[in-house]
Parts: C-alpha cells; sequence; structure tokens
C-alpha cells in the first residue's frame, strides 16, 4: 500500500533511487552499447553513431525536460492524498508524447540541410543523415516511457519505470549484435542497424508500458481530463523543458562546432568521454529525482521544512557516487577510453580521450550538487529562474568562451574539457544560492480549488 508521505532518510531515498538509478543506468547502456558496438567499423562510424545520437536527443530533450514536471505536480498530488488526481497528469504527459511524434515527423525533410551547416566530413555527414532519420521514428515513444515513469515516480512507484527500460535496454542490446554485423541471417546494417535496434527496443517497451498502464487504471479509465491542468503543467514545464533544450543546445554546439573543428579523432574521443560521464551522470540524476519526489510528496503534505534536509541527504548521496567515479576517470583514464579506441584512428581517439577523461574527473562534484539542488527546485515547481540562469551560463559564458579559446588561442581539446568544468562549477553555485533563498516556498505547483473527481 502506497503512504502518502515518506520520511527522508537514507534508506528511503536509495529505495526510490535504485530503481531510477537502473532506468538512467539501462538508457546509458543504450547509448554506450550503439557507440561501442559500432567501434569496430571505424572513427567515422563512430563519430556519426555517437553525435547522431547526440543530435536525435536535442530535439526530444524539450518534450522530457515537460515531462519530468509530471512527477512534480503527481508527488504533490498524492502528498495531499489526491491519487485520481495525480493520474490524470500521466494522460498529459502522454499527449506530450503525440506531440512529440508530430515534430519528429516534421522534422524529417530537414535533417540533411541541419547536418550541412556543420564541419562534418561527407562519410560521417552521410551516415549520421541515415542514422538519425530511423531513431526519430520512435521519439514519441521515448517521451511517452519518460512521461509515465514520471507519473509512477511520483506516487513513490519507481520500478514500473525501471522494468520498461531494463526491457527497452535489453532489446537494444540484442537487436545491436543481430543487425549491426548481421548474425541469425540478418544483413549487416552497420550503423542503420544500431539506429534501428534502438528504435524498435524503444516502441516495444513503450507499448508494453502503456498497456499496464491502461489495465492498472481501467476502472478510472473515463475520468475527465481537465484542460486547465494540462495548461496549468505546460506551464511549469515548458521552462524545464526550454532550460533542457537551450542548454543541452549549448552542448550540441559546443561538440559539433568547437570539437569538430579539431577533427574526427576529437569529435569521436569527445563523444565516447560523454558517454562514459553518462554512466556518472544518469545515475546520480537517479539519486536527484528520487530526491525531487521526497520533496513534492513533503510539500504537498504541508511539510515544507523538511525540504532543506531532504536535499542535504540527496546531495552528499550524489557527491558520494560522481566523486568516486571521478576518480576513476583520474586513475584510470586510458582503460576506461580502450573499448573506444578501435578500428580506424583508434590511437589517436585514445590518446585525447584520456586526456578529456582526467579533466573530465574535475566536474563530476560540481555536476553532482547541481544535479541534486537543481532537481529538488524542480519538485518544488521553481522552474523559471533556473531556466534563465541555465540559459545565460550556457549561452552568454560557455559557448562563447570555448569557441574563442579553442579556435583563437589555440587551446585545442584540453581547452574545450576546462570549459566543461568552469560551467558546471558556476551552475552549481547559482542553483545553491537560488534554493537557500527560499523563493522556492513561495511556489503554488498544485492549485487546491481544481475540481476533484
Amino acid at each position: 500500500m502506497d503512504t502518502p508521505h515518506q520520511p527522508a532518510t537514507l534508506r528511503t531515498l536509495l529505495t526510490l533511487a535504485w530503481p531510477i538509478v537502473v532506468s538512467r543506468a539501462s538508457q546509458t547502456v543504450i547509448g554506450l552499447s550503439d557507440t561501442l558496438m559500432v567501434a569496430h567499423l571505424g572513427a567515422a562510424a563512430l563519430a556519426a553513431t555517437a553525435t547522431g545520437g547526440m543530435n536525435a536527443f536535442t530535439l526530444l530533450i524539450m518534450p522530457m525536460g515537460i515531462t519530468f514536471i509530471v512527477s512534480s505536480f503527481a508527488s504533490q498530488l498524492f502528498g495531499k492524498g489526491d491519487v485520481a488526481g495525480a493520474r490524470r497528469y500521466g494522460w498529459y504527459g502522454l499527449l506530450v508524447a503525440v506531440g512529440t511524434m508530430g515534430l519528429c515527423l516534421v522534422s524529417w525533410p530537414f535533417i540533411d540541410e541541419a547536418l550541412s551547416l556543420f564541419s562534418y566530413t561527407d562519410e560521417v555527414r552521410g551516415l549520421m543523415s541515415l542514422y538519425l532519420r530511423i531513431r526519430l521514428i520512435s521519439g514519441g515513444a521515448a517521451i511517452g516511457m519518460e512521461a509515465l515513469a514520471n507519473y509512477y515516480g511520483g506516487l513513490g512507484r519507481t520500478r514500473p519505470g525501471m522494468a520498461a527500460n531494463v526491457a527497452a535496454m535489453v532489446l537494444n542490446v540484442l537487436g545491436n549484435w543481430v543487425l549491426i554485423d548481421g548474425h541469425l541471417g540478418a544483413p549487416a546494417l552497420g550503423v542503420t542497424g544500431a539506429a534501428w535496434a534502438s528504435t524498435l527496443s524503444t516502441v516495444i517497451a513503450f507499448a508494453g508500458f502503456f498497456v499496464y498502464f491502461w489495465r492498472e487504471g481501467r476502472p478510472e479509465a473515463r475520468a475527465k481530463l481537465e484542460r486547465t491542468e494540462f495548461l496549468r503543467m505546460l506551464r511549469f514545464g515548458f521552462p524545464s523543458g526550454i532550460n533542457w533544450l537551450f542548454e543541452f543546445g549549448a552542448f550540441v554546439f559546443f561538440a559539433n562546432v568547437v570539437v569538430a573543428g579539431l577533427g574526427t579523432a576529437a569529435l569521436a574521443a569527445m563523444n565516447s568521454v560523454m558517454s562514459l560521464n553518462s554512466a556518472s551522470f544518469m545515475p546520480a540524476f537517479g539519486l536527484a529525482s528520487a530526491g525531487a519526489i521526497l520533496v513534492g510528496q513533503s510539500i504537498g503534505a504541508g511539510r515544507k521544512d523538511e525540504v532543506p534536509g531532504v536535499v542535504g541527504l540527496t546531495v552528499k548521496a550524489t557527491l558520494v557516487w560522481q566523486g568516486s567515479v571521478g576518480l576513476l576517470c583520474l586513475l584510470l583514464p586510458a582503460v576506461l577510453i580502450a573499448p573506444f579506441a578501435t578500428g580506424e584512428g583508434g590511437a589517436e581517439v585514445a590518446v585525447i580521450g584520456a586526456r578529456m577523461l582526467m579533466i573530465s574527473a574535475a566536474w563530476q562534484l560540481f555536476d553532482a550538487v547541481n544535479n541534486a539542488v537543481a532537481e529538488a527546485l524542480r519538485g518544488a515547481g521553481d522552474t523559471f529562474f533556473p531556466m534563465v540562469a541555465r540559459i545565460a551560463l550556457a549561452w552568454l559564458v560557455f559557448v562563447p568562451g570555448s569557441y574563442f579559446t579553442v579556435r583563437y588561442l589555440g587551446w585545442g581539446d584540453v581547452g574545450a574539457t576546462s570549459w566543461l568544468v568552469a560551467y558546471l562549477g558556476l551552475l552549481s553555485l547559482v542553483v545553491t544560492l537560488r534554493f537557500r533563498a527560499g523563493s522556492w516556498r513561495n511556489v503554488e505547483l498544485v492549485q487546491g480549488d481544481l475540481p476533484a473527481h
């Protein structure tokens, strides 16, 4: 039986967090398996797959950010004891997924034109175009999985989302094995095989998750959805989505312009490093998301004074995890980058990637604080200020700073990676000051006069 309020202890945090960590780790394995399993095809295939996955994610990042607010509404309504009201936000999240699928289809005719703006080689550009077209077929399904996982997470039920993501991971790895090099009688499709494996696994996993959601709520299937509620969710969700879009867009510019200008080996190395660091980020983000659930439930239960303790506990847990990963990056960079440094150009990728990994160790602690505090603000409904702060730091500091130092001062891959450290350090400071200012206490996410069902 679910309880409307869960006390903020380390055990409670970890109980909520471990399925989210497994879910995010599963998503990480999907990205890693795509890049690792095409790495033997050469640097061009590796660059096209890793960067293509990042570019596909760029189109999905804003609707994904919007669906994160589903957890905030669901957790606060659950804290109030309104389980039926929380379920409606699962449906609102699915409406966002439908809109996302439309966006993916509309973007198809512009893929080649968009890729021509960047300094890819013809081989990388051609492979990436095919990869993107296939991956976008599953865009709506990917957002639908996020929406449902956030709904169940808000209720303190993080295992259904975990089950869906683990299923997608297993299907993806199996599909890569069958389709990239051609096993079990299948054709060897290379990069496009990786794309089809990711697309089919996402669609199948979402279909199963949706059936679970539908069957569980059949007695309430005719509950009327409220347009005012949906618009209110978008009001708070859009700043979160725009925040993720522009911040991630800055990273895309960084990879496609700043790093790509250093050559294919540097681009492959940077994307390999980011794939490895997702093994640190995703579990930390899972811990932070669990903290945000406890924040929302505490606010919904009228216990705002418990929130700082929840945030402090979450920060400590994420610091332990990301600090440990940072230590590995510092001590064993050559070992960690070796699986990516195969095929043509692998030796150069290994040297550059190991250097980048050692520098990346410095941003782990900053990223831990940023993850925990920013998610707590989102759980409280404070989404507008973090959006402004992230966009300003990303596009007024990080992008011009990295571009100038790499292109005009010649700092190369060391300068590029150092700017990531500086950006995350500044961002962690800003969100911490915002939380300590206490403005989140005045945010009214869930209105008390909305109609009950």
